[in-house]
Order: structure tokens, then sequence, then C-alpha cells
């Protein structure tokens, strides 16, 4: 059997590593969607004599899990093509992801053992540092169960690349990026149940942690990584998580909570699936953003293979100004494409509603997000 297939084989099984997917048949498609509504803001329009100056507006997208192969098994061309099919829209003040690897050299890892089956770790190389920068990402979260998956030094190593090329890393013990935009300054944040991470499990630690952002920020955008992985993960439900024997974190209670302590926006990952979007006091959680790149890492079929880019617009105060998901789907052994059949506008619209009741979100077939409940749509 050829070493590919053999790694192909073996990398399905992932679930039992924490990286694992179930498939399910796809919810039906819709029709063709638009371009995405939420174009990257320019300069604002000057005023008329007369008019007050619009407030200062910053436009955060967001994807899900990013893996970029695995060592030596590796995109072509050192990926310098690898996020083509988005890269447009990949376009916003700050960008972020969650890379779900380590980016080192190394080749000794103390995570699995030389005869294991059923654990996994990832890794690329550092330069693949230059492709996410190329890609749009100014920042990454690496609170999540891979960045550790070679150790200290791999982490320290994924830090030093991302640094090198311009990205900043976030969701280590009391790390805060922050993000200068037009005057403005915006904090992103990672929070994961594991201990070389900033805890999602401390909640009351969590709310601190953003109060000390808000302090030093205009806005405050925090990631999580929350709750089990697979298709039979795409709910979310209060109350704790597990998966493969871990605490995997509240997702309801933490998500809320880090807002009532001044985080305008929350992105979620880990589930390897979308999960719904939610309102809570007119600010927006989206619970997971699904898989957005895994090249022959991820188990994908079903709803493992549905993905989404989220574009929010907020002003300095984090008011929501406007907000759309741009629909994809991961393509041959993982690459993100756009999806014109728009199957996860959906499946978020599915999951929100059955899962969050009246304050799920509604996204239209064109891909934007319709305003916090009590606000008229933004002109």
């Amino acid at each position: 059997m050829p070493r590919r297939a053999r790694l192909v084989g073996l990398l399905a099984l992932v679930l039992l590593a924490g990286c694992q997917t179930v498939p399910l048949v796809p919810a039906p498609p819709l029709p063709t969607t638009s371009a995405p509504p939420v174009p990257t803001p320019g300069e604002p329009a000057s005023p008329s004599p007369s008019a007050s100056p619009a407030p200062a507006e910053v436009t955060i997208v967001g994807v899900g899990d990013i893996i970029m192969g695995n060592t030596p098994d590796l995109p072509p061309d050192g990926a310098r093509a690898f996020f083509d099919p988005v890269r447009g829209q990949l376009r916003g003040d700050v960008v972020s992801g969650n890379v779900d690897a380590a980016i080192t050299d190394a080749t000794t890892t103390g995570k699995c053992k030389p005869d294991s089956t059923d654990c996994f770790a990832f890794r690329f190389p550092p330069a693949y540092a230059a492709v996410l920068r190329a890609a749009g990402f100014g920042v990454v979260n690496l609170a999540n169960n891979h960045s550790h998956d070679y150790g200290a030094a791999g982490l320290a190593d994924t830090q030093a690349a991302l640094r090198a090329h311009g990205v900043q890393p976030t969701g280590m013990p009391g790390q805060i990026a922050v993000v200068p935009v037009r005057g403005l300054r915006v904090a992103v944040l990672g929070f994961a149940p594991y201990g070389w991470a900033q805890s999602l499990l401390d909640i009351p630690a969590a709310q601190r942690l953003v109060r000390t952002a808000a302090a030093q920020a205009d806005l405050v955008v925090v990631n999580m990584h929350a709750g089990g992985e697979g298709a039979a993960y795409t709910h979310v439900r209060p109350g704790d998580e597990t998966f493969l024997g871990e605490d995997r974190g509240d997702a309801i209670a933490f998500a809320h909570a880090v807002i009532d302590a001044g985080a305008a926006l929350v992105i979620g990952h880990s589930p390897h699936v979308l999960r719904g979007m939610e309102w809570y006091k007119n600010r927006l959680i989206a619970y997971s953003l699904g898989n957005f790149a895994g090249y022959y890492t991820l188990g994908l079929g079903g709803v493992t293979s549905d993905s989404a880019i989220l574009h929010v617009r907020l002003r300095a105060d984090g008011t929501f100004v406007s907000g759309s998901v741009t629909p994809l789907t991961l393509a041959g052994g993982g690459t993100p494409e756009p999806d014109p059949a728009g199957t996860s506008i959906q499946i978020i619209n599915s999951l929100s509603s059955e899962d969050l009741g009246p304050s799920g979100v509604r996204i239209a077939t064109s891909g934007r997000i319709t305003p916090p409940p009590g606000r008229l749509r933004p002109s």
C-alpha cells in the first residue's frame, strides 16, 4: 500500500486522538450564495459639514481549525497556493484562526509512543508561517490540544516562527495579542482546557484576563477551544462536555461569562464541525466554525467537510454593525474552497434555532447575519 494511503487510513481514525470525525449526511443545499456581503472596510467616507463623524469601525474575520499537513506529508510547492481558493475572503482588520498543530522542525514528541496507532502529533515547517501571513492571518490561537504535540520546545518554535513572519500568537497563560487598527486597539485572547494554555475551565480567571485586556484595548475578541469532537458533537448544550476522558468545558457558560467581562465577540473551535451561533447581550457568539483546513490530517466527510468564514464589523464600543458567513467546503485532502450551494448556512441556522432558541442567530441565504433582536438592520 502506498505510504500516502497508509497515512490517510490512519488519520481517518483521528477521533481517538482528539481529531477524528464521523461522517454524517450533509444538510440539503441552499441556492447559490452571493459574494461575501461584508467587504473589507476602507477609510471612512468624509462626512458632510453638517454631519457628525461616523464612529470608528473594525472588521474581524475568523476561521476554525488549521492543520497545513503533517511533516513529511505536506502540500506541494511549499504550500504557497494552499489558501488561494479563499484568499479573497481573508481580508479584514483582524484575521484570525486556530492553528491545531506545532509549527516546528522538531522530530521528537513525548506525546505518542513509537508503536502507537491511535495517537497523533501534528507539525508543519516554520516556513509555513509565512504562508499564513501572506493569506491574511495576523493573529492565530494556540490554545488547543495540538499546539503542544512537540512539547514546550515545539510550542516555543511555533511562537517564534509566527512572530518572525508578522503573525501574533495568542492563547498562552496571560497572553494578550493587541492589533492596532486606525487608532483603535483590538485585543485577541485564546482559551482551552489544557495546562499549557490560558484556562477555559477557570471562568473567574478568564474574566479577569478579559478585563485586563479591555483596559489595554478598545475591543476584546475571545477564541475558545471547547467541546467534544466529531459529527456527534454538532450540538452545544448547557453544562460541561467531556471527550476522551477530558473536561472540555462549558462552552455556553464560558462564552456568556467573557462577554459579561467585556468581550465583544467570541469565536469557537475544537469540535471540527460547525455549531450554532447566538446573540448574548447583543454580542455574537460562534460556538464552532469547524475545520478550515486540514491537509490529509482530518477525517473528512459529511458535516466535517462543511466550514465557514465569519466576517463581523464592530464599532469601537463593541456594537455590532454588520456581519456575514462565507460557506466553505473542504475539498480533496482538506483544502478550503467556497461552497456555492451554501450548505453551511443551513447547518448553522438549523443548529442555532434548535440549540439556542430565540437567541439563535439567523443568517440569510446571501450569508448576511440578521442584526440582534430589537435593532434595526444597519443601512
